[in-house]
């Protein structure tokens, strides 16, 4: 039987279907997701999470690895979490920021979280 080759297009659309449950917005639209790459039926997805103490920092890539290779019958999927560049709200997508509440360019409670890890100088 031969090895599916997979898309990244394809991969990108199983990732729209996994949820932070805490968040009800799906982790690419959230911005969790950095990087997908595809060697025919071998998938390696780079993301981050909201936070280095998410509670769901097993359940999420665990979800990924199950829904691709069911999904997609890729042979392998690897997540590999990564911390930068940091997680922060400006990540997220148009649609995410829709479902959320976010209006762009109104000002929200998002300090320290868009990727400015200096506190300004006073």
């Amino acid at each position: 039987m031969p090895t599916p080759t997979i898309s990244k297009e394809q991969v990108v659309e199983v990732l729209k279907t996994v949820y932070d449950p805490e968040i009800p917005v799906n982790i690419h639209d959230l911005g969790l997701i950095y990087d997908v790459d595809v060697d025919q039926s071998e998938v390696n997805v780079v993301m981050t999470l909201t936070s280095p103490s998410c509670p769901s920092a097993r359940e999420i890539p665990a979800s990924i690895e199950s829904r691709v290779m069911k999904t997609l019958g890729a042979s392998k999927c690897l997540v590999h979490i990564v911390w930068s560049p940091p997680w922060g709200p400006h990540l997220i997508s148009p649609q995410g920021k829709k479902i959320l509440g976010i209006v762009e360019g109104e000002p929200h409670d998002d300090a320290g979280l868009d990727g400015d890890v200096n506190p300004p100088e006073r």
